[in-house]
């Protein structure tokens, strides 16, 4: 399936080294004031080739809207946006046409569809999440309207943790990196996997706040469960923790459980959810890329004859998909934030009356 939500819904189309990529994005209700200045900016902090800590590919990621907006407004109609690729070079993967990289997914596509596209990846490659971005970016522009912001950056690299988070550092950022003190340490762990010709893996922390109380469908649409399938279904994403994630196992239900006052909760360990249902606090989620599988050192692997193969990768690649990512978690929150938002006005004779009357 290709395609992600109910109500605000998009589906994305196109290979990494086809003629474009791109999204239809659905749902959009009529009268949003389409920024495509902005839309262009979340694509350009996704981009390629900005800086040695990304794939050296350099696209320039223009984003073409092909229909459903009028005069700068949404028409409520299907919007078609698309990316055309420009920069190329299928000849690098010429060498490795019949084998399987480890690590990727040609071995489980081959066997799956009896065929693939072996030019980076093709539909499997992390150039696909340019359309989700983009995508993404209407959807942050309609919840934008409510006062919900996401925001995300890189707190670990190669084991080196933030200590200090702080979301206001990020855009100053050539990696995205949440604390300034660990930053330079991060870096240079990124920088030594790449002369190695290896690559390092990394987390993000992902944040959205002023949610309203409600979002989240029960039991089957649920606001955790929906962001953990969006989170894990970007290229390299390994595991998604959501509010305290891992060490909730470790606690007791006294020291785990967020108390109540009437000024609010006192604590935030659920991560903003509880029974799958947003109750107003942060929404707070680590997600977790492993390292990126194009890497320069020689490899064992197979062929489509089963035959057994020494190789070494070419082309150009990120040292750590993990930044870049982070971009796309964003969208692809956003997406799920959208979708929710318009499934919730439905929920109460109050809010069909409102609308009505």
């Amino acid at each position: 399936m290709n395609k992600f939500g109910l109500r605000f819904s998009f589906s994305t189309f196109g290979e990494s080294h086809g003629k474009a990529i791109g999204a239809l994005i659905d749902g959009v209700p009529a009268g949003l004031e389409i920024d495509e200045a902005y839309i262009q900016s979340e694509l350009d902090r996704r981009k390629p080739g900005q800086n040695e800590f990304a794939t050296a590919r350099k696209e320039a990621d223009v984003v073409e809207i092909l229909s459903g907006v009028f005069e700068g407004l949404s028409t409520g109609t299907p919007i078609m946006m698309v990316i055309f690729n420009t920069n190329q070079k299928s000849k690098d993967y010429t060498n490795i046409k019949d084998m399987f990289r480890p690590g990727h997914a040609d071995f489980t596509y081959f066997h799956k569809y009896g065929i693939r596209d072996y030019r980076g990846g093709g539909r499997s490659s992390a150039r696909e999440t340019a359309a989700r971005v983009a995508a993404g970016a209407l959807a942050k522009l309609m919840i934008g309207k409510l006062g919900i912001k996401i925001q995300s950056g890189i707190t670990e690299i190669a084991g080196i943790k933030s200590v200090n988070d702080d979301f206001d550092f990020v855009a100053d950022s050539e990696i995205y990196a949440l604390d300034k003190d660990v930053e330079q340490a991060q870096k240079d762990a990124i920088l030594e996997a790449k002369n190695r010709h290896d690559s390092v893996g990394g987390v993000v922390k992902l944040r959205l706040e002023h949610l309203p109380i409600g979002l989240g469908e029960p039991l089957y649409y649920k606001l955790d469960a929906l962001l953990a399938d969006a989170m894990m279904g970007i290229n390299a994403v390994k595991a998604v923790e959501i509010g305290d994630g891992i060490q909730s196992a470790r606690e007791f239900g006294s020291t785990n459980n967020d108390p109540i006052t009437h000024d609010g909760f006192t604590s935030n360990h659920s991560g903003g959810i509880l029974g799958g249902i947003s109750n107003g606090e942060a929404v707070e989620l680590n997600i977790y890329f492993k390292p990126t599988p194009s890497i320069f050192i020689e490899q064992d692997t197979i062929d489509t004859h089963g035959d057994e193969h020494k190789f070494s990768l070419k082309g150009r690649h990120d040292p750590c998909v993990a930044i870049r990512g982070s971009v796309v978690t964003e969208a692809m929150a956003a997406l799920v934030i959208a979708d929710l938002v318009l499934l919730n006005m439905g929920r109460t004779m109050d809010g069909v009356e409102k609308y009505y009357n």
